[in-house]
């Protein structure tokens, strides 16, 4: 019985290291945007210089942003991350002003030795991949509240493709077997765009209509659907669009969703579109 008793104190203690409480985001004015910092949501494809130049300009222009990028989407260092973190390190002309950030589990992510490039980063950014990758580890972290410290101190937080969906609340295809059931075996996010579902690559993949369904079961969430090349740029709870094709926005306050374009702008709280004219494109 001594035995017996002693397995389940140890099984017990196993969860305990295991389980992962949520960590505190405290109450925001804001309705889904981050209350400070900034959002670079990017559908994935190749990224034309102006997404690269804001992310830059929001992590505090190139001579003084700190950016540390997060491969962990990735499931090896392929030619896609290489060439992500070259043309990240083009852009920022600070000696040492680009880090990568790859820790194996949540242990590593709770362990303050690997915290540090966190704590002094203006910005980070999410490569993609499979986005199950990235909550796996992170999720409900010591290294999550530092990603959340960085939007504290008016940082950016960015990401692309699988670094676009890990950043709303709810986590859209996050199943571990396939992209392509929406609704999977993994479904929170990291949670920096609050009551909200993400999808990328929509208008290459035809994947325009995919979260309209989750929308009208689940109001309060907004639903962003963000084609590649194209990001939404998200300060408090004003979304703008910039790059080169189009971002569907779907809202339960909306009878159908609503293509936006580069100008185009969306107040998240009020739930508005505004139009660019198009004299002014």
């Amino acid at each position: 019985m001594k035995r017996i008793a002693f397995i389940i104190a140890t099984f017990i203690y196993a969860i305990g290291i295991i389980a992962q409480k949520p960590i505190e985001i405290k109450a925001s004015e804001t309705r889904h945007g981050p209350e400070k910092g900034a959002l670079v949501i990017i559908g994935g494809g190749e990224q034309p210089d102006e997404i690269w130049d804001k992310i830059i300009e929001l992590a505090g222009g190139k001579n003084n942003a700190r950016i540390v990028i997060v491969t962990n989407a990735s499931p090896d260092t392929s030619k896609y991350v290489v060439k992500t973190i070259a043309d990240i390190k083009a852009k920022v002309k600070t000696k040492n002003g680009v880090n990568t950030l790859t820790l194996n589990n949540i242990r590593e992510a709770n362990d303050e030795n690997n915290l540090q490039s966190l704590r002094e980063a203006t910005g980070v950014f999410f490569v993609g991949g499979r986005q199950w990758r990235i909550s796996d580890v992170y999720l409900n972290t010591l290294a999550h509240e530092e990603f959340w410290n960085v939007l504290n101190r008016g940082g950016v937080i960015a990401g692309t493709s699988a670094g676009a969906s890990i950043q709303a609340s709810f986590l859209w295809r996050g199943d571990t077997q396939s992209h392509k059931i929406n609704i999977g075996d993994h479904t929170q996010g990291l949670g920096f765009l609050r009551n909200s579902v993400i999808d990328q690559h929509i208008l290459a993949r035809n994947r325009q209509f995919d979260v309209a369904a989750f929308v009208r079961i689940a109001p309060q969430f907004i639903g962003l659907g963000i084609d590649e090349s194209t990001a939404v740029v998200v300060q408090r709870d004003s979304l703008e669009v910039i790059g080169k094709s189009y971002v569907a926005v779907h809202s339960a306050d909306k009878e159908n969703y609503s293509f936006l374009r580069k100008g185009d702008k969306y107040d998240l709280n009020k739930h508005e579109i505004h139009l660019l004219n198009e004299k002014d494109r």
